[in-house]
């Protein structure tokens, strides 16, 4: 069957797809932040006023220790997984809404943030996939609650491959966002230069935060203060600071991060939604699969890359309406007149 000849398709609360586009492109880029002169208005913010505790959790028998940031005292867990490159502060705005009606757990993956661990570099699809189900059994042992994997980006991809691994039985749904196997693909061999023209060094934390939403990745300037500090690291050398986690010397993984994707994230036993920003177009498997009713999905206009920090308050609403339809309560899917059912 040729992915050409498929119709063009609609998708919930939006136009039709527009024509393929990386979340990196101009297309899928919206309008930056009115400049504005005060450095006050980039001063770091403290995740203390976005949720209840953080963590380190070492993982037994070994070095790895994982930071943590939780949210919520009720229903579901909404485990949530940055991309390369960001941290779990990451979700530290949504978190804030989603603690309402779920707990919130967002974790900083191997050589990122607060998190360290024997070898930071290794950054392959198996390590960091083995990390978050090591991580997940530590916190819970043997009675884990119903757990909902959000994973962004890269982190996206490993939320698919733990959740099609099936080594965590209380997984009962899956948001991917804003990752999709063959625009990210394509990607690849664009992802140096990207890398490379990004700004390297600043003067401070607030320079930094400046840059991420005039010239980097982010449009919400509330999320880029809480989130970006915690990517940072600060040389010595160059009495300046820096990235925390080098992407530029992970390209070996990249390739395995996203090959196969699209077919692994349709064989995940659990219901499953897809956000995108703006454009990005479906690959062949994709564009099937949503014909089949197989996933939902749902274009969210006007962010970048991000979602989860350019429109928190949409994001967290897009999963909580998520968790309701699929009736997933804090031991697992609640039918009416049975408690819970576990697969």
């Amino acid at each position: 069957m040729d992915s050409s000849n498929l119709p063009s398709l609609q998708e919930e609360g939006s136009e039709e797809l527009l024509e393929s586009s990386s979340a990196f492109s101009p297309s899928n880029v919206p309008p930056r932040p009115a400049t504005h002169h005060s450095l006050q208005k980039y001063s770091p913010l403290d995740w203390q006023g976005f949720f209840d505790k953080e963590e380190d959790i070492t993982i037994p028998g070994t070095n790895d220790v994982f930071h943590v940031y939780t949210s919520g005292s009720e229903g579901p867990v909404v485990f949530c997984l940055h991309g390369g490159g960001y941290s779990g502060l990451s979700f530290g705005l949504a978190a804030s809404k989603l603690k309402e009606k779920a707990r919130v757990v967002a974790m900083d993956l191997r050589g990122h943030g607060k998190s360290s661990t024997d070898n930071d570099l290794d950054l392959s699809i198996d390590t960091l996939c083995n990390d978050v189900i090591a991580l997940i059994k530590a916190m819970y042992r043997d009675s884990p609650p119903a757990i909902i994997l959000v994973g962004h980006s890269m982190g996206g991809s490993v939320a698919v491959h733990v959740a099609a691994k099936k080594a965590i039985s209380s997984i009962h749904g899956l948001v991917v966002v804003d990752v999709v196997e063959g625009t990210a693909m394509a990607s690849l061999i664009h992802m140096q230069k990207i890398l490379s023209s990004r700004a390297q060094h600043f003067s401070s934390i607030e320079k930094a935060i400046e840059w991420s939403v005039k010239g980097g990745p982010l449009r919400n300037v509330e999320s880029a203060c809480l989130s970006i500090p915690s990517t940072l690291k600060y040389d010595d050398s160059r009495n300046c600071y820096t990235y925390r986690t080098p992407l530029e010397e992970s390209e070996r993984y990249w390739k395995g991060w996203y090959e196969g994707l699209s077919e692994k994230f349709l064989s995940c036993p659990v219901p499953k939604i897809l956000l995108l920003a703006g454009t990005d177009r479906l690959d062949r498997s994709l564009t099937i699969g949503q014909m089949q009713g197989k996933f939902q999905m749902v274009v969210v206009r006007h962010t970048g890359h991000a979602i989860q920090e350019d429109v928190p308050e949409e994001f967290a609403s897009l999963v909580l309406n998520f968790i309701s339809r699929n009736r997933i309560g804090p031991r697992g899917v609640e039918i009416p007149g049975i408690r819970s059912w576990k697969h």
